[in-house]
């Protein structure tokens, strides 16, 4: 027996505040714990059962006050005496699990008290009526539909042509509102009608849009053009071409369906399960292991298109992740904090845009942080076979020594590594996450993170991560995806390590999203809901990284119907002035100049592949059905010449160069007669990711 020191009596406060805070029932279980707090003297053994007990205890009075949503079995029940099993299931989150995210935060908050230069807290604004929805619609690419001076309305309309029933039910809702709230302010210069505005996509006779046909329709006239000039391709919404968007499709349960909207799926789902209960989640478990099915055009990857077709990527990400979020009646709202004076040089505590700006100056076109970097390379050249990797901190002191050194010898190159232990390094890689002036996940989508555990459905939670990911700026998700690829060879050692999937999304869960810049508020109003939400919700982040990564099919197929809406509208608009100069010989002459080499001199069935940087810079590739880009790639390199640099096979790609896309890097198993028919317009060219 001892006298409780000082960090005895943080946790005995700690526990006594959360459990008077929930008001559990008077259990057996629970009475004998309450009666166990008021000792001030305990062993440091029964301080560690004490707050397992709690952490039992809290979560099942949480869940029956439902502010705790977790899949859990209610009839699980840990024996007394039970231990913790670090390399136990990686399928669920126990409430003993939890130990590791408290002992985490704890951490952090010694390592906070231990630093003396305290940050500006960023403010987050409250909106104004409608400002919201207005800086929305902003993001989404729509705000010339409200703005004095409108632009390219043209332009909005043919994107909004290209939107689904629930993505264009996400925008009505929106225009309404800032609509509703300009006339309130007595805005002088013109207000459009919502209805004005999705008129060109409603049915000509004037009927509304009903479930089975989620995509815009086109007036006769489109259709024509849209055949004459794509040579009768279809993009695929999930909609046309079907009477129900899930009714005959070969996907399973735990396939992620990426040609069908997620909304859409959301919404089918909803009105065929009106009468029926759910338990686990609305059907699906945390056993689930969800996979991402081949598609024979290809995959494409976050980085794998062009810049201006991933401006339209973003926008159409916005729109389907709140049309997801309305279906589902959850509330999504994007935050905005007050500007803030950082730091414009050194390491910790400076923005991410600030720090690859110096880093390129000593390494042009670096995408990662060079500090980040090289803490991850430090920490895996020590082995990542280390017991407790990444849970176990560094010392406090030392870190900090370590913390200041960097800073002042990092960039000179005379920091002597060799003195830096592991745990040491992995403590600086998570206190240079939590030092980001703003969040890694930004001060804008933090809380739509954390609020994806919300979602009735796991594979739900999924399809709003990937939009999430997809909406980050450049910088942070690149950095992210370096990071959560770290992760994962951290797990792939947990024989040795025993740092499983559920123990490592533990420990870095607090460093994400308890973040010191917005308070500590997050961690002091509901922390047990949201240690296990957000713990979940990294879990998912590591577990299904690639998934994550990929751009939805459906939304590159709207960004190619966007593409060809485009083009038909520039090409429609020279055909008028050609008109006004020319007689219509004149205009068919010019047409026919229009067309490239590739449609007069490739017979049906042959694509031309160009390959500058190769030895062989063209040839002619007969389509089969079987033939798939690695293929082409592959008959290429074994064209072998000297005065050309040999390149590797995983150096260069097959790319799909205009027609309907801007340009998009084809991976391996693209079927290319597949993807022909798709974009048969299209030029195809190998050549290095880096040029």
């Amino acid at each position: 027996m001892r006298i409780m020191s000082a960090s005895d009596q943080r946790d005995y406060n700690l526990i006594k505040k959360k459990i008077d805070k929930w008001k559990y029932c008077m259990s057996p279980c629970s009475k004998a714990i309450r009666d166990g707090m008021s000792c001030h003297e305990f062993t440091a053994e029964a301080r560690t059962e004490l707050r397992s007990a709690a952490y039992v205890v809290i979560e099942q009075c949480s869940r029956r006050s439902g502010q705790y949503t977790m899949n859990h079995d209610d009839s699980r029940r840990i024996p007394d005496g039970a231990s913790f099993d670090r390399s136990g299931s990686q399928d669920s989150l126990d409430a003993m699990s939890l130990d590791d995210f408290w002992k985490e935060v704890e951490n952090i908050h010694e390592t906070r008290g231990n630093n003396h230069e305290e940050r500006q807290a960023i403010v987050v604004k409250e909106p104004d009526e409608g400002e919201l929805e207005e800086e929305w619609l902003k993001e989404a690419g729509l705000s010339n539909l409200f703005a004095e001076s409108t632009g390219d309305s043209q332009e909005s309309m043919v994107f909004l042509s290209t939107l689904t029933r629930t993505q264009k039910a996400a925008v009505e809702k929106r225009v309404e509102t800032v609509t509703q709230t300009l006339r309130k302010k007595n805005k002088h210069h013109q207000i459009p009608d919502v209805r004005d505005i999705f008129r060109p996509q409603s049915d000509p006779k004037g009927k509304v849009c009903d479930r089975s046909e989620p995509s815009a329709v086109r007036t006769t006239e489109s259709k024509n053009e849209m055949q004459d000039e794509t040579k009768d391709v279809k993009f695929s919404l999930g909609a046309n071409e079907q009477k129900s968007p899930l009714g005959d499709t070969p996907f399973s349960e735990t396939d992620i369906n990426l040609e069908i909207p997620f909304a859409e799926q959301a919404a089918n789902l909803k009105d065929n399960s009106v009468g029926k209960v759910y338990k686990d989640g609305g059907g699906d478990t945390l056993h689930m292991n969800f996979r991402l099915p081949k598609d024979k055009t290809g995959t494409t990857k976050i980085g794998d298109l062009a810049p201006q077709d991933m401006k339209k990527v973003y926008s159409l990400a916005l729109i389907e992740l709140t049309a997801l979020y309305d279906v589902l009646g959850t509330e999504f709202k994007q935050q905005k904090a007050a500007k803030i004076k950082t730091k414009d040089c050194g390491l910790f505590g400076v923005p991410l845009s600030v720090l690859l700006e110096q880093d390129q100056k000593k390494v042009p076109g670096t995408k990662i942080p060079l500090i980040f970097q090289k803490l991850i390379s430090q920490i895996e050249e020590a082995t990542l076979e280390t017991e407790g990797l990444l849970r176990i901190p560094g010392v406090a002191t030392r870190v900090k020594s370590l913390c200041q050194e960097l800073e002042a010898k990092f960039y000179e190159g005379t920091f002597n590594w060799e003195n830096v232990k592991q745990h040491d390094a992995a403590s600086l890689l998570k206190l240079f996450i939590r030092e980001l002036p703003q969040p890694l996940l930004t001060v804008e989508y933090l809380k739509a993170f954390q609020d994806v555990q919300n979602l009735p459905r796991k594979k739900q939670q999924l399809q709003a991560l990937n939009l999430l990911v997809i909406l980050l700026p450049e910088a942070n998700r690149d950095t992210l995806k370096v990071l959560l690829e770290f992760l994962q060879r951290v797990i792939d050692h947990r024989e040795k390590n025993k740092m499983t999937l559920n123990n490592v999304a533990m420990v870095m869960a607090p460093n994400l999203f308890t973040f010191q810049g917005l308070g500590s508020k997050n961690i002091e109003q509901s922390e047990f809901a949201m240690a296990a939400g957000t713990a979940n919700v990294m879990r998912f982040m590591i577990q299904y990284q690639k998934l994550l990564w990929t751009i939805p099919k459906f939304i590159v197929n709207q960004v190619r119907k966007q593409n060809t809406e485009n083009q038909k509208k520039e090409k429609k608009d020279k055909a008028m002035k050609k008109l006004l100069k020319k007689m219509a010989y004149d205009r068919e002459k010019h047409e026919k100049q229009d067309k490239t080499p590739n449609d007069a001199d490739v017979p049906q069935g042959v694509i031309r592949v160009q390959a500058p940087h190769l030895s062989k810079v063209s040839m002619a590739i007969q389509l089969t059905e079987e033939l798939k880009a690695s293929d082409i790639v592959a008959r290429f390199l074994s064209e072998k010449s000297g005065n050309v640099q040999t390149l590797k096979k995983e150096e260069v790609f097959l790319y799909e160069i205009g027609g309907n896309i801007g340009e998009r890097c084809l991976d391996d198993d693209t079927y290319m007669k597949d993807l022909y028919q798709l974009n048969p317009n299209a030029e195809w060219v190998i050549k290095s990711k880096q040029s």
